[in-house]
């Protein structure tokens, strides 16, 4: 007898508000959030709103460890500052490594005396996580109604309407669905600001309009315009006037003045312009002043925090409002359904497993920025995991640090507890590994399965359940898979007569989820009770499964 595969849902929508956990209480990651939060970010420990310390040092270690010279001869990244936050409360916030470490691109070490050591209020260039800042002030022009989020962007810039780009509009702007080209080298071939943009708006279209995802930055730019265009102010200000004067941020913004230089930490080594330090390390956003919808800004670990938070309040905090609630509800909103694996809000990005970890769900949101830059935003446990990184500093071409954007998010998801739905549950440890019954009697033709699962895995792991008669051969009952619900289901099946059951994980090839969990396994037929693995822990033999209690 086979059963269809069991697919987790997907989805959560968020609705009202809930009151905080009240400190002390465990933090669930099988208790997601509905609605809004309504925190103030305050500075806390894990132990005061329920997180086990453990995942968060072992990930602090790790991205410790990045910062030393590895089998390449240099590290992962000079520096980082690394915070973690659940429900309010800024648990960590740890600073390692170098804001300055090298004196050219060849990686020449400075002096240890003449280096800058990461601190908690180092100011990171966040490049492409300056994309957010544009968008919301985009949506904030879109709530003082100045354009309708299909409007065609050369209704509002002529200009902008050539070479087959009349069509798009801007929710494929803020969505990449534009067709616009990833990047021009303004930079580099064009002379001065008002050629740039011109080259800008009269860019041709790589693919037509809404037909394929391609993240540019020329959405972006062509955004920041847009902005200036609708409200008569230039993008700095409006990012002062509506982000970070509203929530009392004091070290963000663009061009950082140069009496907050000694908190800065270094970028790239670039060819005319030494070490960057203090202006924005991408050339094209230099090139425009500094000031840029896709680049530009600088921020620190804590300020970028609260901006998280005002998100996962609704688009307040601390009595400063950027947003109206429905607008972000708009912004964490998949309008990217027809490009699987590019899921998209207006400017933030979603359900992205690669840097978001094991907190990752249709919900999660989030950005990267080039120099070394992470945020992730978890509105299903209110948490916020934030990893800033001078990883350009001092060549580009040092690698990828994406396992250290995954490290961060994992070390706060298993941080947040699974608790057994019942007495005890099990999780896998190794592919391969196998839950089994003992052999059950043959006391009837068919037999009633019941048991809880748990699950959070990766596309591409599962969790097989099997029956066997014998033990010669095994059949496929059901499929455990999916992730974002993260929530306990009753799992019941009516089963032609086996001997025995077993729950067979198979990892795939991805980064993992939070894990799966297996509890109350309970068998029955026409005489009773053939197996209750709660009153019979020895019942279930498991191979490469431990009993777990969180």
């Amino acid at each position: 007898m086979r059963v269809p595969a069991l697919l987790i849902a997907t989805t959560m929508a968020l609705s009202v508000t809930l009151p905080a956990h009240a400190e002390g209480r465990e933090a669930r990651f099988d208790q997601p959030h509905e609605g809004w939060s309504s925190n103030v970010l305050r500075t806390g420990t894990p132990q005061r709103v329920g997180l086990d310390p453990a995942p968060l040092d072992a990930a602090l270690a790790q991205i410790e460890r990045y910062t030393v010279p590895d089998a390449t001869g240099h590290p992962l990244f000079a520096g980082a500052v690394t915070l973690f936050a659940h429900d309010g409360v800024v648990v960590t916030h740890e600073p390692t490594g170098w804001a300055v470490r090298y004196a050219d691109a060849a990686g020449t070490e400075l002096p240890e005396a003449q280096r800058v050591p990461m601190a908690q209020d180092t100011i990171f260039d966040l490049a492409s996580i300056s994309k957010l800042f544009t968008s919301i002030v985009v949506m904030r022009q879109h709530e003082l109604g100045r354009f309708g989020l299909d409007d065609p962007v050369a209704r509002h810039l002529p200009e902008f309407g050539v070479n087959g780009k009349e069509s798009i509009t801007v929710r494929q702007l803020l969505t990449h669905t534009s067709g616009l080209v990833a990047w021009l080298p303004l930079w580099s071939q064009y002379p001065d600001i008002p050629s740039r943009l011109k080259a800008v708006m009269d860019t041709k279209p790589r693919s037509a309009p809404g037909t394929t995802y391609l993240y540019s930055d020329l959405n972006l730019i062509t955004l920041g315009l847009l902005a200036e265009k609708w409200s008569g102010k230039k993008l700095d200000e409006l990012v002062r006037d509506d982000i970070t004067a509203p929530l009392g941020l004091v070290d963000t913004g663009y061009n950082p003045p140069a009496a907050k230089l000694d908190r800065i930490a270094a970028t790239e080594y670039q060819a005319g312009r030494g070490i960057i330090r203090g202006s924005v390390h991408d050339e094209n956003a230099w090139s425009l002043g500094g000031v840029a919808g896709h680049a530009g800004m600088f921020s620190t670990a804590r300020e970028l925090a609260v901006l998280g938070q005002a998100i996962l309040n609704g688009g307040a905090h601390a009595g400063g409002r950027i947003l109206r609630e429905d607008t972000v509800e708009l912004m964490l909103t998949d309008f990217n359904q027809g490009f699987p694996g590019n899921s998209h809000g207006l400017g933030f990005e979603l359900d992205q497993r690669w840097y978001m970890g094991a907190l990752t769900s249709p919900r999660a949101a989030g950005h990267t920025g080039y120099t070394g830059t992470t945020l992730v935003l978890d509105p299903l446990s209110r948490s916020i995991a934030i990893l800033l990184t001078n990883r350009v500093h001092p060549s580009r071409n040092w690698g990828s640090i994406n396992p250290a954007r995954r490290v961060a998010a994992d070390g706060l998801a298993k941080a947040l507890a699974v608790r057994p739905r019942h007495g005890t549950a099990w999780t896998p440890e190794s592919n391969g590994a196998t839950l089994t019954t003992r052999e059950l009697p043959r006391r009837s033709a068919e037999q009633q399965l019941s048991f809880w699962a748990f699950v959070d895995l990766d596309p591409g792991d599962k969790v097989v359940l099997e029956a066997t008669d014998d033990g010669s051969a095994w059949r496929e009952v059901r499929v455990l898979a999916g992730y974002g619900q993260r929530r306990w289901q009753k799992v019941e099946l009516e089963t032609e007569s086996a001997g025995k059951f077993r729950w067979r994980y198979v990892r795939g090839t991805g980064y993992g989820g939070r894990g799966v969990y297996v509890d109350a396994v309970r068998v029955i037929d026409e005489r009773g009770v053939a197996l209750d693995a709660e009153r019979e822990p020895a019942g279930l033999h498991p191979e490469g499964w431990r009993a777990a209690d969180r």
